[in-house]
Parts: C-alpha cells; structure tokens; sequence
C-alpha cells in the first residue's frame, strides 16, 4: 500500500510539500520547501475541509476526528493535524520541510487526502501558550498558505 500525496501551496508564501508513508501502520514521512516565510517559526497544520474557494479560510478548523485539544505533534492529546511548526530563516528564501508523523495517514479514517495544509503567520504554541486559543488553533495566527493535499503518482 506504499502512498504518495503532494500538495502545492498558494498565498502570501507558495512551496511543494511531499506526503509518503510505505504501509498504513508506517510513520508519514512530510518533506518539502516553503518560500518567502518571515524569520521564525510558523504554525503547519492540516486543516479539515479541502475547500479554498473563499482562500484559505474555508478550509475550516484543524482536522481533529477524535475530538481532542490543540497540542504539540508528540502530545498525547492533539489534533490529528496538528503538525507543529516549521522554521524560517534569516535570509527570507526556502525553508525546507522534513516532519514524521504517526497520527496522520494516506488511508483509513485519518486521512488527509483532500484536506488543507496551512502555513501560519506565527508560531504555533502547541497548546500550552495560555492565549484563549492555545487549545484550539495554537494561536497561530492569519493563514499565509494552503493547499489541498492529492494523491501523487508513486
């Protein structure tokens, strides 16, 4: 069952990020590149609905299908699509991706095939930052990419 699923991101930033995952008990191994991010981390999440026709504010909430709290990627309680942050650099060129994650899949009920990857304006505080919305978005701040993530040729 190896899989593979890609998504192109568009907005304020654009990249190419990869999904692969060789069986479905496998990690997902998430690599890729974002261009033109602000120095500093950047909340990356998978959010529930692919739906971008109004940008990517109708992607909807975080992909959470067991009903949990906003968390850190190696938190017991999380999202399903809470995958944390990404890091820019200095130089405001490419921030590369290299993410494993056991929680999401390329098949089964915690697919992400056909939901939104985001890129945040701030960093992500994984649930812990005491803001109201620590324990519902990681105050993450304004969504500066998304895409939908689609199956890719293997």
């Amino acid at each position: 069952m190896p899989a593979k699923a890609v998504c192109v991101l568009n907005g304020d930033v654009s990249g190419t990020v990869f999904f692969d995952q060789k069986d479905e008990k496998a990690p997902v191994v998430v690599t890729g590149e974002v261009k033109g991010l602000s120095k500093g981390k950047h909340g990356f999440h998978i959010h529930e609905f692919g739906d971008n026709t109004n940008g990517c504010t109708s992607a909807g909430p975080h992909f959470n299908p067991q009903k949990q709290d906003h968390g850190a990627p190696d938190a017991a309680i999380r999202h399903v699509g809470d995958l944390g942050n990404i890091e820019a650099g200095s130089d405001g060129g490419v921030t590369k991706v290299c993410i494993q994650d056991s929680q999401i899949s390329l098949c089964g009920p915690n697919s992400i095939i056909g939901r939104t990857l985001v890129v945040h304006a701030d960093p992500d505080d994984l649930g812990i930052g005491g803001h109201e919305l620590s324990k519902t978005t990681g105050n993450a701040g304004a969504r500066v990419a998304c895409g939908v993530i689609g199956l890719a040729k293997i």
